[in-house]
């Protein structure tokens, strides 16, 4: 999880050009460890709906954004 520190740290910076691409960098990292947890979760067989209240969103928005992969 070394990269997601530095880019914390980055995230932080006095610097808005340097705090803005980290903030960026974070998302996409977030959004792929996401995918990787609904997907292990599917696998397990979990449901839409435990997916989406460990998410805090809605059964039809997880269904939505995992539901073709």
């Amino acid at each position: 999880m070394t990269e997601a520190t530095d880019l914390a740290a980055r995230a932080g910076d006095r610097d808005p050009r340097i705090g803005l691409r980290a903030v960026a960098a974070l998302r996409r990292l977030l959004e792929q460890l996401e995918s990787v947890q609904v997907r292990s979760a599917r696998n397990q067989g979990w449901s839409w709906q435990e997916i989406a209240t460990e998410l805090g969103i809605s059964r039809q928005a997880v269904h939505k954004k995992h539901g073709r992969n």
